[in-house]
């Protein structure tokens, strides 16, 4: 661990710590953020009427809108002139989400990404390999910042360049990389295309994340890098990454420092909170946050949580792998549909390959639902050659059998109908650093 007495505070520690910085919170953004003001007297609550960490149902929710909706500095809760450093992500307007950073702010942000960091497996001294783009996007210099503080030797690749990469990971020997998961599976396909085996790569760990995965991901990229993978969580208006991780050793989910960020599990139709261990959306307060603090944040994360400890002492909640985004949803022929109960499918598919794409059209009146689907080498040995025509596998007995099969496991899961494009090895379009984008929406709705 690389805070101990933090990560093994007790809950009722915590929550007497949480109390203490949300009623300062709160009191902070009535007095200096006119937004924040405004709906929380509409909601009729004063500073006065937070006492404790309970009170926190009685504040209302802001969401992405409200974030866009006052850019780019309208949230700030400090003079301009104090602000670091600024961090921005795409925004759905054609606008930018912005968020501001006091010096304080960096400070937290390289703690939590430590922390991250240190549970992922990484020791002081360890070489570290940052593969997550540099600039505006948090990931890079989030996790730069947290490498530096654990004591790690980082070397800031960033994204793309993955003729680059290989090289430098052969030659200066990281022991921890940190990218998006399909990028590593991009890895791991190019060290087997030269004919490295995962035991000449030197690595042993990887963080990854900003994008949700699936264990069948986990699989392929550990099998295909010969390292440890863990989960990080994050998002540019929370903080970044850093928000949680896994801890290596245990996999039973991500650690949120609830030290600076209060999770709530909602439902993401009513906006009730939710049982432990029953998914709902995941809501966030930025307790310490002192550039833009946000007050119960909805994330659009599908997840569940826990606030059992866990195997290695730490107490803070576990949340689990995000299934999806309430706004990744597609609904289709009325049913909702999330790329992860896609992926669930799949992984009862020996056939299938971690490599896929969604693509939703509209026929007529009617939604279709295309999954393009890339078959491991070994089932394209046996069903594929000879049937390929411009990367896709045309029919015959054997194809049709399989195509069948897997569909008949989509709808067991899904509950529709899928059309399923069965294609070649390197066919379906790769994560060059950056996210990848599993959906193409063509509908003009």
């Amino acid at each position: 661990m690389f805070q101990p007495e933090i990560e093994t505070m007790t809950r009722e520690q915590l929550r007497e710590l949480q109390s203490q910085r949300l009623t300062d919170l709160v009191a902070r953004l009535y007095e200096h953020v006119p937004y924040y003001r405004e709906r929380l007297s509409e909601a009729g609550v004063s500073p006065g009427d937070v006492r404790s960490i309970d009170d926190i149902t009685k504040l209302p929710i802001t969401r992405k809108d409200d974030v866009q909706n006052n850019y780019p500095f309208g949230l700030l809760a400090v003079p301009r002139s104090e602000l670091a450093r600024v961090h921005a992500s795409s925004g759905t307007t054609g606008k930018p989400t912005v968020m501001g950073y006091t010096r304080g702010d960096l400070d937290v942000f390289a703690e939590v990404n430590a922390r991250s960091l240190a549970a992922a497996g990484a020791t002081p001294g360890m070489v570290f390999h940052n593969a997550y783009g540099y600039g505006l996007f948090t990931g890079g210099l989030g996790l730069h910042g947290g490498g530096e503080r654990l004591g790690l030797t980082v070397v800031p690749v960033s994204g793309g360049m993955t003729e680059r990469q290989i090289g430098l990971i052969l030659d200066l020997r990281p022991g921890i990389i940190a990218c998006t998961p399909s990028y590593a599976q991009t890895l791991a396909e190019e060290f087997r295309r030269r004919g490295i085996s995962p035991e000449e790569i030197p690595l042993q760990y990887g963080i990854l994340g900003a994008e949700p995965w699936t264990e069948a991901i986990r699989a392929d990229v550990e099998a295909g890098l010969g390292i440890k993978a863990s989960n990080i969580y994050g998002l540019t208006e929370v903080i970044g990454p850093g928000v949680a991780n896994e801890a290596h050793d245990e996999g039973q989910g991500s650690y949120l420092w609830e030290d600076h960020f209060y999770p709530e599990i909602l439902d993401r139709d009513t906006g009730d909170p939710v049982p432990d261990g029953e998914e709902g959306v995941l809501v966030i307060t930025t307790l310490t946050k002192e550039g833009v603090p946000l007050l119960r944040y909805w994330t659009g994360d599908i997840t569940n949580i826990t606030h059992e400890p866990g195997p290695s002492g730490r107490t803070h909640a576990r949340i689990g792998l995000i299934r999806g985004r309430s706004d990744d949803m597609m609904v289709i022929r009325g049913v909702n549909v999330y790329p992860t109960q896609i992926e669930a499918a799949l992984q009862l598919v020996s056939q299938a390959s971690a490599h896929y794409q969604l693509i939703v059209r509209r026929q007529g009146t009617l939604d279709e639902l295309e999954l393009k689907l890339e078959l491991t080498p070994e089932a394209f040995n046996r069903v594929g050659q000879g049937v390929l025509e411009g990367g896709i596998i045309e029919v015959d007995r054997k194809v049709d059998e399989l195509r069948a099969h897997i569909q008949h496991k989509i709808r067991d899961i899904v509950g529709i109908g899928v059309k399923v494009t069965l294609m070649g090895p390197g066919e379906v379009p790769r994560s060059a650093g950056g996210k990848l984008r599993r959906i193409v929406d063509e509908r003009k709705l």
